[in-house]
């Protein structure tokens, strides 16, 4: 009995000391306190960090909309690091301003499947073939955001899990609101749609405030600024002078769409850096597409100011 009757005591007390521990370790975190007494807050992970809105900007969430031809930079084919790289940076300098912004890109960079149909091949294979060719984009501006420091989501709207995550609109939503980037990738994926139609539907789904469409130009004009010197570019159009001018703006089926939804569209230059902080802080760059009665402002001549020129 004697045996039993010390065993017993040394295990309760070491249950004693066991409890202690504990009990001194829980005091050791609850000291982590403020002199006001209170516990202090875990530091946020860099992900959860969402920047407040800075003052003066004018969107708080956006849908950029970046053609595969814009990465190429001056190369004829494929993505040029040195642009990409300029491009991550604004897209980061911009977010810093508390901007949630999502991106869709195109794929004509590597493969456009309305071209390739012209050639012969069935258009909906070529279009599966071009929304694959937006996914490399995507996998390749993700690589350099995040280089730089910024969480970044890839979803993709066809599943292709290893690569990316599959679209689900209320994920979507949450990855920004936790302050994360999110780029959608593989158009709506449907054939027969582009992926300005995939940057309207997305931009709705999301609940943006606008979509900004980057260009080499710096706005819309009344044709091509490139071939014509006196073209003129307009401020201000709506979606049914876009419509019925068949203006190189968007495809007519984005143009619905966001007229449908009172989506403002906003074209602008890219090229020029600063433009995307620019068109956030409300400066009046590219040519503004919304929902208005008026006549339209404009057009402008080339290159006399306004469209995203660094001089105005």
């Amino acid at each position: 009995m004697g045996t039993k009757g010390t065993k017993a005591n040394n295990t309760k007390a070491n249950n004693t000391k066991a409890n202690n521990t504990k009990a001194n370790k829980k005091g050791a975190a609850s000291s982590a306190t403020d002199e006001g007494g209170t516990v202090a807050a875990r530091p946020p992970l860099l992900e959860d960090v969402h920047h407040p809105l800075a003052p003066g900007v004018k969107y708080r969430r956006i849908l950029l909309k970046l053609s595969g031809e814009a990465l190429m930079g001056k190369t004829s084919y494929g993505i040029d690091p040195a642009i990409l790289a300029q491009i991550a940076d604004e897209i980061i300098d911009v977010h810093s301003l508390g901007v949630d912004i999502a991106l869709v890109l195109g794929g004509g960079n590597i493969f456009r499947g309305i071209a390739a149909s012209s050639s012969g091949m069935d258009r909906a294979s070529a279009d599966y073939m071009g929304m694959l060719a937006t996914l490399i984009n995507s996998l390749a501006l993700q690589d350099a955001l995040e280089a730089r420091g910024s969480k970044t989501r890839v979803m993709s709207a066809i599943e292709i899990q290893r690569m990316a995550e599959p679209y689900i609109r209320r994920r979507a939503i949450r990855h920004l609101e936790k302050g994360r980037l999110v780029i959608f990738g593989m158009g709506t994926g449907n054939p027969f749609f582009t992926t300005d139609t995939a940057a309207s539907l997305r931009a709705m789904e999301i609940g943006a405030d606008i979509v900004m469409k980057a260009t080499r130009v710096d706005g819309v004009y009344d044709k091509d600024p490139n071939k014509h010197k006196d073209a003129r570019m307009y401020r201000r159009l709506s979606y049914l002078d876009v419509l019925n001018r068949d203006l190189a703006v968007m495809d007519s089926t984005a143009i619905s769409l966001c007229r449908d939804n009172k989506l403002p569209i906003l074209v602008f230059n890219m090229t020029k850096p600063g433009n995307i902080r620019r068109v956030v802080l409300g400066e009046p760059l590219g040519t503004l597409v919304l929902e208005e009665r008026r006549t339209p402002r404009g057009p402008q001549m080339a290159g006399t100011g306004g469209g995203g020129s660094d001089g105005q």
